[in-house]
């Protein structure tokens, strides 16, 4: 890998970093198709791999971008491989975390101290579609190659039926989960 590829992978996760609405986990889809599909840094196995075991540790889910920097350093290789795999967790962690963390500081003391404004609601209650459907882009990708609806489906169901219960009524999210890990250790899903 050159500095350019370095300084195009630091560039492109700094432009992911203030598309990150919903957080960075939302930006995975474009985060595939640079990585794997257009420069082939990674396979889709290390992506893959990336996103799950950064979503089974314990701790913030941006993890996963520290991962795919740590694979990206391997895959410089050479005898000084882990040293490039810690740069490479280093910086992608930072250029997704940076951008995005000053903005959302400066705009948030803005947006408060102007709460009244018509535009500043307007843009709250805007967001809100645009965080679930990028939500749902990440989960479409991550279960694109699980095509089994015919075994899924009690998943299918309980994901539609919690969706409208946080939809329409004002049932706290942690008793869903609840009810859905309950499920899950009976085995119904």
């Amino acid at each position: 890998m050159s500095l350019i590829d370095w300084s195009h992978l630091v560039l492109h996760f700094m432009m992911l970093s203030m598309l990150a609405v919903g957080g960075a986990i939302a930006t995975v889809p474009e985060m595939h198709r640079y990585l794997v599909t257009q420069q082939g840094w990674l396979s889709e196995e290390a992506f893959n791999s990336s996103i799950t075991l950064a979503q089974a540790a314990p701790g913030p889910n941006v993890l996963f971008v520290a991962l795919m920097g740590w694979n990206f350093g391997l895959a410089v290789g050479g005898p000084w491989a882990m040293a490039w795999a810690v740069l490479g967790a280093c910086v992608c962690l930072a250029s997704v975390l940076l951008p995005s963390s000053v903005t959302t500081f400066l705009i948030t003391r803005w947006a408060h101290r102007n709460k009244e404004l018509r535009a500043v609601r307007a843009f709250k209650a805007g967001m809100a579609p645009l965080v679930i459907a990028l939500m749902m882009s990440t989960g479409w990708l991550m279960n694109s190659h699980h095509n089994q609806l015919d075994r899924d489906w009690p998943v299918w169901l309980v994901t539609f039926i919690t969706a409208g219960v946080v939809w329409k009524t004002r049932v706290h999210l942690l008793w869903l989960l609840a009810i859905g890990a309950g499920l899950g250790v009976v085995g119904w899903v």
